[in-house]
């Protein structure tokens, strides 16, 4: 008789009800009172504008200038955007970057410490900032804005030279990529022409043709010298200068001895699932490959020549995700079919400025909408940046703002370079800080207990995002990864990279797509993912949220004395929703512990890093709904859960709502079971826009994931199945997998 299995239970979102919440905080006591911001600022804004005086005309297109102002850090907060003020001085912001301040004062005589604060870039003619200058000494606490002047800890004129990152010396040109403060829209035209002006005046030949927007910034190439880079930084609204980064290597790692190659054979039979829609995005596959099977090659528009190396890494990588780690010599049927896009030529390695044309062949491929999952196992040799998006993050991130489909991105395979302070070398690559995608780094053994592969390039991410990669999944080390040699059909060699670990956890998650059908969204397998894996002692910046299993049970079946449930729903700006956590109604006995992880998919600003995301979740936890600590208490005590601390304690993340603007949050805590009385978690959905608030956002689409264990309850499932059945459903298999997948 075959064992019972008890697999996911499905429809949590029936166990969520609207709730009326008050937000609560008292008035806010500024640092600085009228007279004394009045004071601090005028010197500064008449050295301003000084300097903005001395600039030369072509830098001011228009004759318009950006500026900076950072705010205050009790002021980071999205309420506190000092727009009126701005608007009354004929301003308006273009962008902003999170910085470190130690402020002059701070309120309620508290010591000055440093903290983590928002520099915006405010752009407008000259002439605002010159009367502005020479209006604030005679202004009144009355005057239109004056009340936001106390947010305002520092203005000044944005330095040339902090615009730009370092660049190697010498005499030759350097391949450079530009950054402007400048959208795709017809009012911001004016600066492009300028910044093209200003090149000829410089001597420099300009590419206007070749741009790329993302959000409100443009990307441009150029080709100049160290010392006219200098020059060229001088531009008002430019917003970074930094050194073309090429593409990743795509080429294997090979470390010390590998075994040799061995037998290796193919199923025969087609795929199990043909509804499930799956690309990969890389070198391409070989019409005389014998992956053809499974496999439809695509030559994305635009592609030139195929290079020998890169196809071989295509099709190395499309057999990771097709079988797994091939490690026994025989592979298991694959899941799906897979659509791979050849997105690299022959000019990806060698042509410095391809990293473009690469995008632009992503970007085709995501806007035909067309795929549930997508692989990308690379992307710019650049380690993530905390003050900038770049194009190919903001790029993938846009595609998945509706929640509709998911990318798993290569952590990259820089883990074990000289570590260098400056460059970072050793963080995830870029667009590894995609906070819509699931970023995957390499574990070192099939069994996960040897943690992250020495290669595999490590946390933290940019804030949000912060915790990079997501997970780590077997990608070849101390064991090797065992792929289809396309040099010799019917071989399997071994291989190594996050360029394995990323398709292999994907894999797993179109296996859980693939046995229950479409009731599981693409975000709800993401959810899925992060919820599954263990930890395993070792540190958040190694290996993320944790190690993924390898086995497929481990994902979709609750063992004794274990509930799962899935949540899938929308919420709309400014909503609270209360989400009941299931638990039998008679008494549980001993230790309880439970488990939730949220994923949620937004819009993103990427001309605003430190706000990033334009959608965020504030998660209280209410244990037992009879304790209330105060009388008049509307709404029962709540704990901790989805604590601040529990995210990287780094200079990375240093703003205390760091954490309401993740959009992934993993927690495990244990309780006794006599504490918990229907416990509930309630989620409010807080949305900025350009680092302000916004009530008129669009509804996000979010994903729970909710474990209860309580190890002395071996029936857990069973009497949560009873108590629920008019409202929770155990997912049944539509596919049978014969053979559990092994990443």
């Amino acid at each position: 008789m075959a064992q019972k299995r008890n697999y996911l239970l499905g429809y949590g979102e029936r166990l969520t009800t609207d709730v009326k919440i008050s937000a609560g905080g008292g008035e806010k006591v500024p640092p600085y009172s009228f007279a004394e911001a009045r004071s601090r600022l005028t010197p500064m804004l008449k050295k301003m504008t000084e300097e903005l005086v001395a600039l030369p005309e072509k830098t001011c297109p228009n004759d318009q200038a950006v500026a900076s102002l950072t705010l205050h850090p009790e002021y980071y907060a999205k309420s506190y955007f000092p727009g009126t003020l701005l608007q009354h001085a004929g301003l308006r912001a273009v962008g902003s970057r999170a910085v470190k301040v130690t402020p002059q004062k701070r309120s309620r005589d508290r010591n000055p410490e440093e903290s983590v604060t928002t520099e915006f870039f405010i752009a407008g003619p000259r002439s605002s900032f010159f009367r502005f200058a020479e209006a604030l000494p005679n202004w009144t606490p009355l005057e239109y804005g004056a009340n936001q002047l106390p947010a305002i800890e520092t203005v000044s004129i944005f330095e040339s030279e902090q615009r730009i990152r370092p660049l190697r010396q010498g005499e030759g040109e350097i391949p450079l990529e530009i950054v402007l403060h400048a959208g795709e829209n017809l009012h911001d035209r004016f600066i492009l022409a300028g910044f093209q002006d200003y090149l000829e005046e410089l001597g420099i030949a300009s590419d206007m043709n070749r741009m790329f927007f993302a959000g409100k910034l443009c990307f441009l190439r150029l080709l100049t010298t160290e010392l006219l880079a200098h020059e060229v930084a001088k531009y008002s609204f430019l917003r970074v200068l930094r050194e073309m980064p090429g593409l990743r290597t795509t080429r294997p790692l090979l470390r010390g001895r590998l075994p040799r190659p061995r037998a290796f054979k193919f199923p025969v039979e087609g795929p199990l699932d043909q509804s499930v829609r799956v690309a990969v995005l890389d070198g391409g596959v070989p019409e005389s490959s014998p992956l053809i099977g499974w496999v439809n090659p695509v030559e994305a528009p635009g592609v030139g020549e195929p290079d020998l190396d890169l196809l071989w890494h295509g099709e190395t990588v499309t057999s990771a995700l097709l079988f797994g780690s091939v490690s026994n010599g025989q592979a298991s049927r694959p899941l799906c079919r897979v659509d791979h896009h050849r997105i690299l030529d022959k000019k990806s390695e060698t042509d410095p400025f391809e990293l473009y044309e690469v995008l632009e062949r992503v970007k085709s491929v995501l806007n035909q909408g067309n795929y549930e999952f997508i692989n990308i196992s690379l992307g710019p040799t650049l380690p993530v940046d905390d003050e900038e998006v770049h194009a190919w993050t903001a790029v993938l991130d846009e595609h998945l703002a509706d929640g509709r489909c998911l990318i798993s991105i290569a952590a990259g395979n820089t883990g074990d370079q000289p570590d260098d302070p400056l460059l970072q070398t050793r963080r995830v690559q870029v667009p590894s800080d995609c906070v819509n995608a699931l970023t995957v780094g390499a574990s070192n053994s099939l069994s996960g207990t040897d943690g992250r592969a020495p290669y595999s390039s490590k946390g933290p991410g940019r804030s949000p995002g912060i915790v990079k990669p997501d997970l780590i999944a077997f990608g070849g080390g101390k064991d090797p990864f065992w792929v289809s040699d396309p040099d010799t059909d019917g071989q399997a060699i071994a291989t190594a990279g996050t360029s394995y670990a990323a398709p292999a956890a994907m894999r797993a998650g179109v296996a859980a797509r693939t046995q229950f059908g479409s009731v599981l969204t693409p975000l709800a397998i993401k959810a899925l993912l992060v919820h599954s894996t263990v930890n395993g002692g070792y540190s958040q910046e190694d290996v993320g949220w944790g190690i993924l299993p390898n086995n497929l049970d481990e994902l979709v079946v609750c063992p004794d004395g274990c509930v799962r449930v899935v949540y899938q729903d929308e919420i709309t700006a400014s909503q609270y929703r209360r989400i009941r956590i299931p638990l039998p109604p008679n008494e549980l006995t001993g230790k309880v512990y439970i488990t939730a992880t949220f994923c949620y998919a937004t819009q993103v600003d990427p001309e605003h890093p430190g706000n990033y995301t334009k959608s965020g979740l504030s998660v209280v936890f209410r244990p037992d709904k009879a304790k209330f600590s105060r009388d008049e208490a509307v709404h029962a005590d709540s704990a901790a859960f989805f604590q601040p601390a529990k995210l990287y304690n780094t200079e990375q993340n240093l703003r205390t709502d760091a954490h309401k603007w993740e959009t992934c949050l993993h927690r495990r805590v244990g309780k006794l079971a006599k504490s918990l009385n229907e416990p509930v978690l309630d989620i409010h959905y807080n949305a900025r826009s350009e680092g302000r608030g916004d009530s008129s956002a669009e509804k996000i689409r979010y994903a729970l994931i909710v474990t209860v264990e309580a190890p002395k309850v071996k029936d857990l499932y069973d009497r949560v199945v009873r108590e629920y059945r008019t409202q929770l459903q155990p997912l049944t298999p539509v596919i049978d997998i014969p053979i559990q997948p092994t990443l």
